[in-house]
C-alpha cells in the first residue's frame, strides 16, 4: 500500500525558546558533568555554564566547581544521572528568548551572564505573547 508523501505526520507546540532567525540557530554537542546528589532532568531552554577546568558543562547557577561560564543552551530535556557524564545536543549560537531560559532555582541570570552569552553567540530577546 502506498503512502502519500503530502500528508500530515504530527504537529509541534511553539515554546517560545527560539526568538529569532539572525542569527542562524547552530546545534554542537557538549558534555554535562555527572551529578554529584540525586539524578535530575534538566529541561529544554536550560543554560549551561562550562567550566575552564574540566570542560564539562554545568547548571548556570551551581556553586561549583567556581570557574563556570555562561556558554550554551539544552536543546532537548535530559535526564542527568549521577553514574557518567551525559552527552547531550547544545545551542551554541542564535536569538533565544530570555524569559523562557532556565537557570538553577533562585538564580537571576546576570548581566555578566547576558554579555558571555552574547560572546559565544548568543543572543537574548523578549518574545511578546
Amino acid at each position: 500500500m502506498a503512502k502519500h508523501l503530502n500528508g500530515k505526520i504530527g504537529s509541534m507546540e511553539y515554546d517560545k525558546l527560539i526568538a529569532g532567525m539572525t542569527p542562524p540557530v547552530k546545534v554542537a554537542s557538549g558534555v554535562i558533568a555527572k551529578l554529584t546528589g540525586a539524578a535530575a532532568t534538566y529541561s529544554r531552554g536550560t543554560v549551561l555554564a562550562k567550566s575552564a577546568a574540566d570542560g564539562k558543562l554545568y547548571l548556570l547557577g551551581s556553586e561549583t566547581p567556581e570557574d563556570l561560564t555562561p556558554d550554551c543552551i539544552l536543546c532537548d530535556d535530559e535526564e542527568i544521572g549521577t553514574d557518567a557524564d551525559a552527552n547531550v545536543a547544545v545551542y551554541v549560537m542564535g536569538c533565544f528568548n530570555e524569559n523562557a531560559l532556565i537557570a538553577k532555582a533562585e538564580y537571576d541570570i546576570t548581566q555578566a551572564d547576558r554579555d558571555a552569552l552574547r560572546e559565544r553567540g548568543i543572543y537574548l530577546s523578549q518574545v511578546m505573547d
